[in-house]
C-alpha cells in the first residue's frame, strides 16, 4: 500500500523558484539586511551587528539562521563586539525556540567555506536548529524528503511576539 504525505503549503516554494535577480547584493543575507521589508525576507531579529533570518528550506522545525549584518566570510573577519552579539543572539533564539517548540536538544553550526557546505561561503551565518528525539526517520534517511509541519508564517509570528515581549 503506497501512502501520500500532504504539505501543500510548501507548493509556493516549489512554483516561486529563486528569488528574481534585483540590482543590489547577490548575498540573499545582504539583501536581506538593506530592506526594509523584514516580514518578506523573514528577518526576525536586527541588532547593532546581527541580524536573525528564518532558513526559507528549513532542515527541521525552527530552523534558524543567525547573521553578521556585514558581508563576512570567515570568524576571523568578525570584530569581538560582532562575535559577542552574534553569540548573545543565539543563546537568546535558542531560548525562544525552547519556549516555542520544546524541542529536546538543538544543532548549532557554522559552515565556513564551500567546502565546509557553505550555501553562502561569503557571508558567515549560524544554523540554529531544534532537534527531537526521534525527528530522524525512514522520510530523510530514504528519500531525501524531509516534513515540516509548521509553516514559516506562523513561526515568524510567534518568534515576532516571543521577542516583542523581551522588550
Amino acid at each position: 500500500m503506497s501512502e501520500q504525505l500532504w504539505a501543500p503549503w510548501r507548493l509556493s516554494y516549489i512554483t516561486k523558484g529563486p528569488p528574481p535577480k534585483t540590482e543590489g547584493p547577490e548575498c540573499f543575507i545582504c539583501r536581506a539586511v538593506q530592506s526594509t521589508n523584514d516580514a518578506e525576507n523573514l528577518v526576525f531579529l536586527r541588532t547593532e551587528w546581527s541580524v536573525g533570518i528564518l532558513n526559507r528550506y528549513p532542515y527541521n522545525n525552527g530552523h534558524l539562521l543567525i547573521c553578521p549584518q556585514a558581508h563576512k566570510a570567515s570568524l576571523s573577519d568578525l570584530t569581538d563586539a560582532e562575535l559577542l552579539d552574534l553569540q548573545k543572539c543565539l543563546t537568546q533564539m535558542q531560548g525562544i525556540l525552547t519556549e516555542i517548540m520544546n524541542p529536546d536538544g538543538f544543532n548549532i553550526g557554522l559552515n565556513v567555506g564551500r567546502a565546509a557546505g557553505a550555501g553562502v561561503p561569503g557571508h558567515l551565518h549560524w544554523h540554529l536548529v531544534p532537534r527531537w528525539n526521534g525527528d530522524t526517520n525512514f522520510i530523510p534517511v530514504l528519500t531525501d524528503t524531509r516534513i515540516i509541519s509548521l509553516s514559516l508564517e506562523t513561526l515568524y509570528q510567534q518568534i515576532r511576539e516571543k521577542l516583542a515581549k523581551q522588550n
